[in-house]
Order: structure tokens, then sequence, then C-alpha cells
């Protein structure tokens, strides 16, 4: 009975000071958008409106990005609030130990991630899509398109004066294969097209390779070798297909099916779904980590110097999944390892947190 009460009152305690974080880091979030969006008007002339709407559509998904952060941060404070007030003797002498009360804090972020890896994530996405709809209609990039369906890649790209159709069968790592380049004036009258077995975009300047040049006069013309000036390469093209967090779960599953089908990468596809898959897992870690965190070091009475050291751990956790998404990403190791092993760690560090902790 006695545990029930103080169940309770501890998931009431963490929640608060984890809605408390939330708001101060939704509010940061807010301004530093706010800032960026209004520069992108400026030249526009538009009301404040504008960047207003903007900012509340892409807040969220801000949001969503550190969320693991903040729950490192609302556990830490949870706990050294509890040390202050002296509750923490309180609660052992009730029978509630260490364990106990880092198994609430777990188990209660285990389910607060579940909500947010569906519930939130699927209104963030959703915001997110009408973030970029909107921002793209005002981007200067809207001359250079790039888009994939059923019959492959297709880009609309602008230079010097022409405007280019190009159609891709296959598009891996820096290689697009079975090109077709179609050229065309302003006035969208066809001043030739190329055909190449394979174009390499690593930078801005494409090596075709086989390739044939029809031209209006109905003369051909075959090269080995052929250059050809963009205003893509392979990162930018990337770039355009990165904006994974306006797409939700089922959608993103489509996508990766849509990929491969086509013979595209969808490794990061994959690893986006296995990120928010295991997101709840990811979040009740980070609350058991700074909850660790703060036992082990509550003799110092400083809630700066015990914040910094869970600042500093989210560096170091964020590196450790940064190193093994590279991993994952290059195809050095599989997704689902580069997504899982990061976690396997942590969750090794709590297990000999827990028992030194219990010790105390």
């Amino acid at each position: 009975m006695k545990l029930k009460i103080y169940q309770s009152y501890i998931l009431k305690s963490f929640l608060y000071y984890f809605f408390i974080i939330n708001i101060i880091f939704l509010i940061l979030s807010f301004f530093l958008n706010i800032l960026e969006e209004i520069i992108f008007f400026e030249k526009y002339n538009l009301s404040i409106l504008y960047p207003l709407f903007l900012t509340f559509l892409n807040t969220p998904s801000l949001l969503y990005e550190i969320l693991p952060f903040i729950f490192l941060i609302s556990s830490q404070i949870f706990i050294f609030n509890f040390y202050e007030k002296d509750e923490l003797n309180l609660l052992k002498i009730t029978g509630i130990d260490n364990f106990s009360l880092i198994k609430l804090i777990g188990l209660t972020s285990l389910l607060m991630g579940v909500l947010i890896s569906t519930v939130f994530y699927t209104f963030s996405a959703e915001f997110k899509y009408n973030y970029l709809s909107i921002k793209n209609k005002f981007s200067n990039d809207n001359k250079y398109l790039a888009a994939i369906n059923n019959n492959g890649l297709w880009i609309k790209d602008q230079y010097e004066g022409n405007i280019y159709i190009i159609n891709a069968d296959e598009y891996k790592n820096e290689n697009l294969k079975n090109v077709t380049i179609n050229k065309l004036n302003k006035d969208f009258d066809i001043l030739n097209f190329i055909t190449a077995d394979q174009a390499n975009i690593e930078t801005y300047n494409w090596e075709l390779n086989k390739v044939k040049i029809f031209y209006k006069d109905g003369k051909r013309e075959s090269l080995d070798k052929l250059f050809f000036k963009s205003n893509f390469n392979k990162n930018k093209l990337d770039s355009i297909f990165s904006n994974l967090n306006s797409l939700n779960i089922l959608q993103l599953i489509e996508l990766s099916k849509d990929y491969k089908k086509l013979g595209y990468s969808n490794i990061e596809i994959k690893a986006h779904l296995y990120k928010l898959f295991f997101l709840p897992v990811y979040v009740s870690i980070m609350a058991v980590i700074g909850s660790i965190l703060m036992l082990y070091l509550n003799y110092f009475n400083s809630k700066l110097f015990n914040i910094s050291i869970g600042i500093m751990t989210s560096v170091i956790i964020y590196y450790i999944n940064h190193f093994f998404s590279l991993l994952g990403t290059t195809e050095k190791t599989s997704v689902l390892l580069s997504v899982s092993i990061p976690l396997i760690i942590l969750t090794m560090f709590c297990f000999i947190g827990i028992v030194k902790i219990n010790e105390k």
C-alpha cells in the first residue's frame, strides 16, 4: 500500500518536471526557429504571421529530435530535487530503495516513449510536411526538382538558360544507371537528348559513360565519356530525400518498399524506422542514466555541476550514436545493428549503475 501511494507521488513529480523541461525547450526552439523564419521571409515583405505559423508547424519536429536529452535532464532535476528535500531518505525509510525508484522512472519513460513514437510523431510528421510544403513555395530551389516514382528517378535542372529533364532507372551510392537527359530551351523546345549507361554524380560535374547524343537535326554522336554540368550532386540529391521526419510510419514503410523495388538504397529510411521503433527504449534508458548520475553524484550539492555532467553525458551518447549510424549508412554493418548496438552499450551501463547505486 505504501509503495502504491509513493508510486503515485513519484510519477506525478517526474511528469511535472518533464512537463516543465519540455516547456522550456519548446520556448527556446520556438524563438530560435522564428528568427530563422523572419530572416528567410524578410525579402518577401509578408506579414509576421507567415514566420509565426511556420515556426508553429516546425517546432514539434525540432522538439522530437531532442526528446531523449529532455528525458535525461528531467530525471536529473527530479532526483536532485528529491535529494534537496531529503525525500530520498524518506523513501528508503518506507522501504523504497534506489532500484524501485529507477524502475518506476524507467517504466514511466518507456510508456511515454510509446506514445511519443506513435501519437506525437504522427502529428509532428504532418506538421513538418505542411511546413516544408509552404516553405518550398518560396524557395529559390523550385526550379531544381527531384522525385522518385515507378518510372525511376526524375530530375528537373536548369543551367545556362537551358532546362534539363533527367531520368535514371537506378540510383545507388554516387551513380545513376541508364540515364536519359533531355535538353530544352526556355520555350520547352527539345534541343537534343543524351543517353548514358552510367553517370557518376559525386560532384556537380557529372561523369557520363558510354554516351550517345541525339541532335534535333537527326545527327547522332557516340562518346566513351562526357562531362555534364548540373546543380545537383550526390549530397544535394540525398538531402532532398532526407526530410524523413515529414513522413509518418506507414508512409516510411511504403517508401522503403518503393525504394527497394526500384533498386534504390533504402538504408536511411530503414535506419529512421528502426530509431523510431526503438525510441521508447532509448528515452527510457536516457531517463535511467539521468537518475543513476544524480543518485551517484548526490553528494555534490550543486545543481549546475550535476546538470553539466548530464550534458556531457548526452554529448558522449550523441557521438556514440553518430558513429554507429555512420557504420550503418555506409553499409559497414547492418542497419539494425547500427541502431541497436548503442542501446545495448547503454543498457549495460545502466545495469552496472543500478547495481552500484542500490548498494548505496
